[in-house]
């Protein structure tokens, strides 16, 4: 049954049509229409690990020189490091006795740098030590202006805070959905091992839970930057 009518007010003058299904009338429904959906995961971000299994005969004198060059220089230099201790200085992997780490660091970043189409740009260390006592962490921070950032984890006692990664999309904070999902927040929580290399972009903010143990959580953090 359709219906015509005029609306006398003039403010809202005008004519207007609507059909309506008469007494018992049923309208046929459409047809269902389940469309076929392709995916796209766009803005990918990349990181890369290796254990270097065959460093580990390493470790020991590497942390025994970590905590000789604290002894030697106790004041922490800073930056994010809290309620632990860090190395002024930043050209560590530059110690004869860090040649093997050095190496193995030089070739995983070069990897790394190849994927991300860097391949033919010469690069440098920059690297400091990052220990934390007990309660220490590293608060939310980014490598600006680095081609590459890393890090080699020379002691993980238990208790040890996880390394986090922020979910580098701005706009997917103000969304309501959360968790490991298709368009969902969720930060990237990683579990260090001794012996583990952790390659990832500067630009991809991160910070270290608190260390719950009273030995400390050594690692060694470095940037590759344009030499």
């Amino acid at each position: 049954m359709k219906v015509t009518a005029h609306d006398g007010n003039q403010a809202m003058a005008g004519n207007f049509t609507r059909t309506f299904n008469a007494p018992g009338e049923v309208k046929p429904a459409s047809p269902a229409i389940v469309p076929v959906l392709s995916s796209f995961d766009l803005f990918p971000t990349r990181i890369w690990q290796a254990s270097l299994t065959a460093l580990s005969p390493h470790l020991k004198g590497w942390i025994k020189d970590v905590l000789d060059l604290r002894a030697a220089s106790p004041q922490p230099a800073g930056r994010t490091n809290r309620q632990g201790w860090n190395s002024a200085d930043m050209t560590i992997l530059e110690q004869a006795g860090f040649a093997p780490l050095a190496e193995a660091i030089c070739s995983g970043g070069a990897a790394a740098l190849g994927e991300m189409g860097l391949g033919d740009v010469p690069f440098r260390l920059q690297s400091w030590i990052n220990l934390h006592d007990r309660g220490g962490f590293n608060f939310l921070h980014l490598h600006q202006g680095c081609l590459l950032s890393g890090c080699f984890y020379l002691s993980v006692p238990a208790g040890s805070g996880k390394l986090v990664f922020r979910d580098p999309r701005p706009g997917v904070l103000h969304g309501r959905v959360t968790g490991s999902v298709p368009n969902g927040y969720s930060d990237i929580h990683l579990a260090p091992t001794a012996g583990l290399l952790v390659l990832f972009p500067s630009w991809l903010e991160h910070f270290v839970e608190p260390h719950d143990n009273d030995e400390p959580r050594i690692s060694l953090s470095f940037n590759a930057v344009t030499a």
